[in-house]
């Protein structure tokens, strides 16, 4: 499921032909490319903990790999604030309309500069504005945070300034 989402592969088919291409690689892997009928069976019988677990275990791996080989660093912790839509199959997910034949949903993330890793994500209908979700985000005095118009709120803005949030526009 990885291969698919990293090469945006709309379908079971695309997913197999990629993985499929791919043959010589799988094969020092020690692992071949799916049945669509295998992959299709496993998406519908694997739990999302499953997938949540093995996250959560890359991400630490991850942080231990880089922890400490920073070349550049601000003074204040740095953070970057915006959001993806993700079309969905709306036969499959027919609570996700976004328009009259598609369905999405939008991922909004906050990645933390200090390793490059996302420290929060919130998912929504893919109709919910990004300005909506910023009030769940709670920051230290002193932290930069990078955005996109979509987040633009003035009164939004007064509060970090309160605070000593300092904003930046991307």
């Amino acid at each position: 499921m990885l291969f698919c989402q990293l090469g945006r592969a709309h379908s079971l088919r695309e997913i197999i032909g990629g993985l499929r291409s791919c043959r010589g690689k799988l094969k020092h892997l020690g692992i071949t490319a799916p049945n669509r009928s295998t992959l299709a069976y496993a998406n519908g019988h694997r739990p999302w903990q499953l997938y949540e677990t093995l996250f959560l275990q890359l991400l630490d791996r991850y942080r231990i790999q880089v922890g400490g080989k920073k070349k550049f660093r601000f003074k204040n912790k740095l953070v970057s604030l915006d959001s993806s839509t993700i079309d969905l199959c709306l036969s499959m997910f027919n609570w996700a309309h976004f328009r009259r034949a598609k369905g999405t949903i939008k991922l909004h993330l906050l990645l933390d500069h200090d390793g490059y890793l996302p420290s929060f994500a919130v998912i929504t209908e893919g109709k919910v504005a990004d300005v909506k979700i910023v009030p769940q985000f709670r920051f230290l005095p002193g932290t930069i945070v990078a955005y996109d118009r979509g987040y633009n709120d003035y009164e939004l803005f007064g509060q970090w300034t309160t605070q000593g949030v300092f904003s930046s526009p991307e």
